[in-house]
């Protein structure tokens, strides 16, 4: 048994919705949440990050240097 709390505005748009549909807000919110459930665990994380992925440029390029400046250090050390 879970219980939640919703905001004023959530709470009249689902008991809208689940009038509309001519279910208890019970039933309409655990429809929601199995039907939210089984999409989440029915997809993988590349999935529901593909929307995200590539999305950010940082500029970068200093990562391809790194293999030389490691060398150098370890060549100063000795």
């Amino acid at each position: 048994m879970r219980s939640i709390r919703l905001d004023d505005e959530l709470d009249t748009r689902v008991r809208q919705a689940a009038a509309a549909e001519g279910a208890s807000v019970s039933e309409f919110i655990r429809r929601a949440a199995s039907e939210r459930a089984d999409h989440t665990l029915a997809t993988g994380a590349s999935e529901r990050l593909a929307d995200v992925v590539g999305a950010v440029h940082g500029g970068g390029g200093q990562a391809r240097d790194t293999g030389a400046a490691f060398a150098k250090a370890l060549a100063r050390r000795a």
